[in-house]
């Protein structure tokens, strides 16, 4: 397709293709679909987020794992939270320290602070921007983080600051906002016509050859530039068009 913007009406048959129920079995957005209270399935989704990055087939083999060590109970598990019990778990540039920061924030947040939900709605009531929302979710980790972390905490959670695509970030609030059958829907602050692409390597190129994106970098004013042309075609929901891009690759494949 490249040489041409692909057709709103095209963009929608591949939507209506490939966002069913079906979906969910190969994606890390199987996770938290195991849960039914607001906070375990926004838990397993953040968690299920931060790893969803490398090999599909290894990164959902060792969210299996995680899950497992958490008795497939997110949120007590937080709240009574054991370092030990992640000890040598850990995932391509994070490390078990790394890991076992992360969730030692969060079990803060969940004990102290109102839980991821209200984070975010503190942080996007801050500037009404994705981008203002996600640098207040950063700030709060990284001034909850003991020092001397390796690198493996930051990936773990990108700071908007460095201008990245916040796949992960993007992704999992794609799965928050947006409704079933495939995303879980159980937030309301944010509209879901500021949600923004999650962008990934194969999302850009699939996305220059259907001609709508035309940055050569894969940087957040890619994601911007993409999500805007998105919204040409749907203003009020352009991420669904995350399914289409998807599509696409998997009728190239």
């Amino acid at each position: 397709m490249a040489g041409r913007m692909i057709t709103k009406i095209e963009l929608e048959k591949l939507v209506e293709k490939y966002e069913k129920a079906d979906f969910i079995l190969s994606d890390p957005v199987q996770f938290p679909h195991r849960f039914k209270t607001n906070e375990d399935i926004e838990i397993a989704a953040f968690i299920s987020s931060l790893f969803s990055y490398g090999n599909r087939r290894i990164f959902i083999k060792k969210l299996d794992k995680l899950f497992e060590i958490m008795g497939n109970k997110p949120l007590e598990f937080l709240l009574n939270f054991e370092p030990k019990s992640l000890e040598g778990f850990n995932y391509r540039f994070a490390k078990d320290i790394d890991i076992i920061e992360v969730f030692r924030i969060l079990n803060k947040l969940y004990s102290d602070d109102g839980g991821l939900s209200s984070l975010f709605k503190y942080g996007f009531e801050q500037g009404k921007s994705i981008e203002q929302m996600l640098q207040v979710v950063t700030d709060y980790f990284y001034s909850n983080a003991k020092s001397g972390l390796g690198q493996g905490f930051y990936h773990l959670i990108p700071n908007p600051k460095n201008k990245g695509a916040m796949k992960r970030m993007n992704m999992f609030l794609r799965w928050m906002v947006r409704k079933p059958p495939v995303d879980l829907g159980v937030w309301s602050f944010i509209p879901r016509g500021m949600l923004l692409i999650p962008l990934d390597v194969h999302v850009a190129r699939l996305s220059r050859e259907m001609g709508l994106l035309t940055r050569s970098s894969n940087d957040f004013k890619a994601v911007f530039e993409l999500s805007e042309n998105l919204k040409k075609f749907d203003p009020l929901d352009p991420v669904k068009f995350d399914f289409a891009i998807f599509g696409l690759g998997v009728n190239q494949d």
